[in-house]
């Protein structure tokens, strides 16, 4: 059923970022179908604004379900954050076949098949729409003693694709950006010292999840910001502090 009110649809929405860009989008007045492997058991409650999709995104099945929901349930797709995305360090040589398997399928084809789908539903609205993803500042500024050499590859991926996207869909209104944070205060880092993580950013700031929230908010209603990789990230892609 096509409403007035603009639909945004989150990955990987249960927890963190994710969850923080969803209630965000709530409250500025979108309807919002918000995803994660089991996001019905999250802190997030199903209203009639926000519609909950269990599932693995790097699932093309699962892509086609929070794609038709979002057009079924509401009549548009108008802006997507791909948000779901998975991290872990260890030396280059230890990563096996299985941890390039998971990382590829989640921060990969998590984006992908989403993506193909919500864009071939605003070309068909002719109307624009955004699409947002998550990289990390790691991408462009590696950090010694960090060893995320295999999961830089996948997000260094989302920043080259979100480019070439920029580029192709421009003339039809459809913008593609991503935030790039450093070290952000979520469930990812809570085995991690606080003053370990601080040591990682040059303001020797650990970042609240809203920090991200507010350049998700930017770049989803900036309408002539496209092709751009935002870094909220205090500072650090600027080099060695």
């Amino acid at each position: 059923m096509k409403t007035d009110r603009k639909t945004m649809i989150v990955t990987g929405a249960s927890q963190g970022i994710g969850a923080g860009v969803t209630k965000e989008f709530l409250k500025r007045g979108y309807n919002v179908v918000a995803n994660s492997r089991k996001i019905s058991g999250s802190a997030l409650v199903q209203t009639d604004r926000l519609v909950l999709v269990d599932g693995n995104i790097g699932e093309a099945a699962t892509a086609a379900k929070i794609a038709a929901t979002a057009v079924n349930t509401f009549g548009s797709i108008d802006a997507l954050v791909n948000n779901a995305g998975i991290f872990f360090t260890k030396r280059f040589t230890d990563y096996t076949a299985h941890d390039f398997e998971q990382l590829y399928e989640t921060n990969l084809k998590g984006y992908i098949y989403i993506t193909q789908l919500a864009v071939k539903q605003m070309l068909a609205q002719k109307t624009g729409g955004s699409i947002t993803g998550i990289t990390t500042a790691m991408v462009e500024h590696p950090i010694a003693g960090v060893n995320a050499s295999i999961p830089m590859v996948t997000k260094g991926g989302l920043e080259a694709i979100t480019r070439s996207l920029a580029m192709e869909y421009a003339k039809e209104g459809i913008r593609f950006n991503a935030v790039a944070p450093g070290i952000v205060d979520t469930p990812m880092h809570a085995d991690h010292p606080d003053e370990f993580l601080k040591g990682l950013s040059p303001m020797g700031m650990i970042s609240d999840v809203e920090d991200i929230v507010e350049a998700v908010v930017y770049l989803t209603e900036a309408r002539h910001v496209t092709g751009e990789v935002l870094h909220v990230d205090a500072g650090a892609h600027n080099g060695k502090w």
